[in-house]
Formats: C-alpha cells, structure tokens, sequence
C-alpha cells in the first residue's frame, strides 16, 4: 500500500516527501518553524489521539456528499475519477484504485460496497495520509472545496468578488445552473440538507424567500454549498447568476430578454392580496385555511406563458401602510391594486396610493376586484372604479376570487406578466385571458405602434387641405382606395399569424 498510494488522489501530491538523492539544506531555524507549521497544520486535522477530529470529519462528509452524483452512499470508479480530476489535475490508474480499495476492504469493515468506496472508508484513507505525514493531499483536498485554515468555507468562495451589479438591474439563473438545482432536488429530494449539512437551506430565515432576485449574495452562498463550482468545473458559482440589463434600455428598445418579473400588490387590510398571492400557487379558499400564519409567505413565484413563452410572474404583498412606502415598494416592473369589492370603503386606499405613487411613472397598473364571488358594493369614492381606469388610461378592473372548487383560474396572472413585459403597449384586451386570437388583435390595435401610424396618416391627410376639388378628384380617392387596401391586406396577415401560433 505504501507503494501504490502515491497513485491514489494525485501522483504529485503524495510522493515521498524526501526526494531521491536531493535534500534541501536549511538553517535549524528554518526546520524548527516548518516543524512547528506543519505540526500545527496536523493538529487541525487529527487530534492528539491520532483520531481525526470532528470539524475534518464534517468537511470531509460533505467533500463525499458533492463528490457521491447519484447519491447511494458510495463513490463508484467513475466518481473517483471525478474526484481525483477536480483536486489533483490526474488521471486515476485503474490497478491503483483496485488496490487502495484493497487496503480499506483489509482495514475497515463496510468500507468498500459493491465495490465502491464507502464514507467510512473514505474518511480512513484521509486519516492514513495524515498518520502518514501526507497531509498536503488532504489540505489540497479540502483547499478545492473551498474550506481555509480553519476547516471553514472560505468567505471567497462563498461570497465570489466577480458578481457586479448595476443600478436597475435585476439577477437570475441561467439555464445550466436550474438544471443543477434541479438534479440537486432530485439527488436528494426530502433528504436536501443533507448535502449541505453546513448551510442553513430551510428555517424562519429563509422561508418564502426567492433568493436569486431578492438576495443574490445567499444565492452564491447556497449554490456554493451545494458544491456548484465543483460540479460544473467552473471557477466559482458566479457563472450561475444572469445580470439583466438595464430597465431603461429595455424600455427605449421596446423589448426584454428577462425571464423574472415582479409584480408588487398593494391593497388595504382585509383587501384579499394574500389570497390572491396564494391562488398563484393553486391554493383555492378551502386550502389557504388550513395554512398555519407563519408558513404564510409576503413572495409568491410561479410561471406564466406570454405568447408561448415560458416567464416567471413573482408576486410581492406590501405592506398596507400608506404613509411609509419605500423605494424598494415602488421598485417593480407593475403594479397591481386590489380592493374588496363587496367593501364600500376598500377601493379608495388602491386610488390614494396610486394617484400618490404611481399616477406619473410609466410603471404599468391594474385594479383587481378581488372577492368577486360575494355581492358587489358601491364604492364610496368620487369615481366608480371603471371610471377611475378610464381617466388614468388603465385596463378595467379585473374580478378575482379563490372561493372556487378547484384551482383558481390564473388568466389574470397572464395578463399581468404580459403587461409587465411589454409596459410600452397600452394593453385593453376585452376579456382577460390574453391568449386568444381576439385578445392578440385587440392588443395589436391598441398598440402604440398602430396608432403612431394612425395619428401620421390622419396628419398627413389634414396637412394637404383637402379642399372640395380634391374631394371630387377620381385620384384622391383611388389613393385613399389603396392605402385603405393595404392596410386591410396588413391586417389579414397579422390575423393570419396570430391564428398560426394560436
């Protein structure tokens, strides 16, 4: 085993640690503080009753946890392998590997199953190499998983300096990193936190939190723990978090790559927002009763389909406090105002704090008449609330309600991210769905691009000074005939597209 161990994990790593015929001469100064270093290095890992000690057995648990793929509790050959390139650079010399696995079967029981190495017998091959005075091949080990001098993850690998993030800017996962998490959930479904025993994934700070787009530096942290960089050989987890551009570009060029919209929903008590956030999720009235208050979440995040394309719709219920909005209430991609309609006095909390906060921004709005299912009450305000939308340009309001035997219907929630999308189109579809062929030609004729070229037309028109000669001229009318053809032949296209993706 002597002979053969300088195969296993790094052939540079664990060769005799006095070369052959070269010896390097020091002053006994110089050996007394390497001796005293490296005893202290030692120490750290293994006790003075040459048993390792409980912070290296944490760490080295969790070294095997990332390094064991399928998660059956054993390191096969090709996950050995996989280990050995991602700390040592090497390749893995099948008859060494066969031969350590030798020594454990001879030393520890259990410590090799169906022919892989088990947690045991890899925490004895460590535990050897340190007896040994190997111990640069469990500290190199332990230095690409991320842990420093005191067996701690390094806060630079945890907390990667490269994440920058500008003003009005939004983060999200790519797609390489949801597939890791996804192979994650399924490596370990409800046993999760075991892989990440020293991360802190579940519990009352965490709860309901959606941790890329609101705090993406416990993202990092948490995919950091999970072993993210080790799994997809990247430098750091970094790589995993999409930096959106800048809103206001999105907004001048009329169009956005994001996938993540936020959805702020104000609404005065008893007003029905954390239900609605709740209907998101598919809970109906009878679930959200037998919801404990503290498993009550103010976030809710679910997909949403615009146009055939997969977004994700994330909810946030703000506090009913008019007074003490802050920045970070106001900072969304729209808003959504919702009153209890059978509550006379509920509407006019939603028209105070928009006429206040939002009536001069270009952020997009939407009444919800929520609690739709019971009588509806006149709202003693100035203005009934359909006239409310229609003075400030706003769709009307949209009834809601979760009080219904199976999952509540989520049109609503389609029609809200398509408007947090495309905030530069005046959006006035007649039904809510936002999906069939009438809402797609609804949506085109109400665009500002159709009525820039209506208001052109009609100013081109009116500039000429259409005088009474013109009007009986067989050539003013046979062009009026030809622009009102080629606008019809537009139209038909478009209704002939719109029908093809429908």
């Amino acid at each position: 085993f002597a002979h053969r161990e300088t195969d296993i994990f790094s052939h540079s790593s664990l060769q005799n640690s006095s070369s052959s015929g070269r010896r390097r001469i020091m002053s006994p100064r110089d050996e007394h503080t390497l001796v005293r270093k490296s005893n202290c290095v030692i120490i750290l890992l293994i006790g003075l009753d040459s048993q390792m000690k409980p912070a290296c057995i944490k760490a080295l648990t969790r070294i095997f946890k990332v390094s064991d793929l399928d998660n059956d509790g054993i390191l096969n050959d090709n996950e050995l392998n996989f280990f050995q390139r991602t700390c040592f650079n090497a390749p893995l010399a099948s008859q060494a590997l066969e031969d350590v696995k030798n020594v454990v079967r001879k030393n520890v029981i259990d410590g090799v199953c169906d022919n892989g190495l088990t947690l045991k017998g890899f925490l004895f091959l460590h535990t050897l190499f340190i007896q040994r005075g190997r111990h640069e091949t469990t500290w190199t080990v332990l230095r690409r998983f991320g842990y420093d001098d005191d067996l701690e993850l390094h806060q630079d690998y945890l907390f990667p300096l490269t994440l920058k993030i500008p003003p009005d800017c939004t983060t999200e996962l790519n797609h390489d990193a949801y597939l890791f998490l996804q192979s994650v959930f399924d490596k370990h479904d409800k046993a999760l936190q075991e892989g990440a025993e020293n991360a802190p994934l579940w519990g009352p700070s965490v709860e309901g939190q959606l941790t890329t787009y609101l705090d993406v530096q416990r993202c990092l942290e948490y995919l950091g723990y999970l072993g993210y960089p080790i799994i997809s050989e990247q430098e750091s987890q970094a790589v995993a978090i999409t930096v959106t551009r800048d809103k206001k570009i999105d907004l001048q060029k009329k169009q956005t790559q994001r996938s993540v919209f936020r959805c702020n929903v104000f609404g005065d008590s008893g007003s029905g927002k954390s239900g609605f956030l709740q209907a998101f999720l598919g809970r109906n009235l009878t679930r959200q009763n037998i919801i404990s208050e503290q498993h009550m979440s103010y976030y809710a995040i679910s997909t949403a389909y615009v146009y055939g394309q997969e977004k994700y719709l994330l909810l946030h219920e703000v506090f009913p406090d008019f007074n003490v909005l802050s920045d970070a209430d106001q900072a969304c991609d729209i808003v959504c105002l919702a009153y209890d309609a059978s509550n006379p006095h509920s509407f006019e909390y939603c028209a105070r704090v928009f006429k206040q906060y939002f009536m001069d921004t270009k952020t997009p709005c939407m009444m919800i008449a929520a609690k739709s299912d019971l009588q509806e009450t006149k709202q003693l305000y100035a203005l009934t609330p359909l006239e409310f939308c229609r003075k400030h340009k706003m769709p009307p309001p949209q009834a809601f309600t979760c009080n219904t035997a199976d999952e509540p219907c989520k049109d609503i929630y389609t029609k809200l991210t398509t408007m947090a999308m495309h905030p530069h189109a005046r959006l006035r579809c007649m039904c809510t769905c936002n999906r069939c062929t009438f809402c797609h030609l609804q949506n085109f004729i109400n665009s500002e691009l159709v009525q820039t070229v209506k208001a052109k037309l009609y100013t081109a028109i009116l500039s000429r000074h259409v005088t009474q000669a013109d009007l009986k001229s067989s050539t003013f009318w046979l062009r009026v005939s030809v622009g009102a053809t080629v606008f019809a032949v537009l139209g038909i296209a478009m209704y002939r597209v719109l029908l093809k993706q429908r």
